[in-house]
């Protein structure tokens, strides 16, 4: 069992899945189409599943709701920091580069099972998250889809700007969260009721039907969809 003092330091992210599977972990390699019979076309993901492992299990009893702790992309000792180090050395599991967690409806045990593609079928539909490609500093035209200013009448050097952003005297000031020109994308994105199209067991791989967030490379979680009910 995890202890209270390493709950921060080795929980990177929390997913909670309606149903009572745990997600999976898997790697973007990129985008193709796929070609039905019928000539019809249908942009797809290719994503790589990552063998994840199971390294501590959280209960209702003791910390107030169930879920798994999970790691993927073992390494060696030597290269994580000394707490993590000595996380992994009490829990009697392999070091892992990273570290995440599932909420899950059931009761599992630490070590029970690899995380693979097998946890899901095709047909199944899915929530995937990622975090998205970095646009780095943009205007608000790019960044909210702001019209601009008038190409014309008195309007110089400044069409692309987004205009004014404050009141008048009261309450004089810029409220939080307004849209303005700022840091783009590079956020976390989950993109909901994708269905799983195909599935390749021996090497790992799950073809989803659309897009979905991040970049080539990238690490995305893979959960139940939640406006989705499964028919067994």
């Amino acid at each position: 069992m995890l202890q209270n003092s390493y709950k921060k330091s080795l929980v990177q992210t929390k997913f909670v899945s309606p149903s009572c599977r745990p997600g999976i972990v898997a790697e973007k390699l990129g985008m193709t189409s796929d070609f039905a019979q019928d000539g019809s076309v249908t942009p797809v993901t290719v994503l790589k599943v990552l063998n994840a492992t199971i390294i501590a299990v959280k209960t209702l009893q003791t910390h107030g709701y169930n879920a798994v702790v999970v790691g993927y992309g073992e390494v060696k000792s030597k290269r994580l920091t000394r707490p993590m180090a000595g996380v992994f050395k009490k829990l009697d599991c392999p070091s892992f580069a990273y570290v995440t967690e599932f909420r899950v409806g059931e009761n599992y045990e630490q070590g029970s099972a690899a995380l693979d593609s097998s946890c899901f079928s095709a047909g199944d539909f899915v929530d995937i998250c990622g975090i998205s490609i970095g646009k780095g500093f943009a205007g608000g035209m790019k960044r909210w889809n702001f019209r601009g200013l008038e190409a014309s009448h008195g309007v110089s050097v400044s069409h692309r700007s987004h205009g004014s952003t404050g009141q008048r005297q009261d309450p004089g000031k810029v409220f939080k969260g307004k849209k303005m020109a700022g840091h783009m994308g590079s956020r976390r994105v989950t993109a909901q009721n994708l269905k799983i199209l195909k599935i390749d067991l021996e090497n790992g791989l799950l073809i989803v039907k659309g897009s979905i967030p991040g970049s080539k490379g990238g690490k995305v979680f893979i959960t139940d969809a939640k406006k989705k009910i499964k028919v067994a």
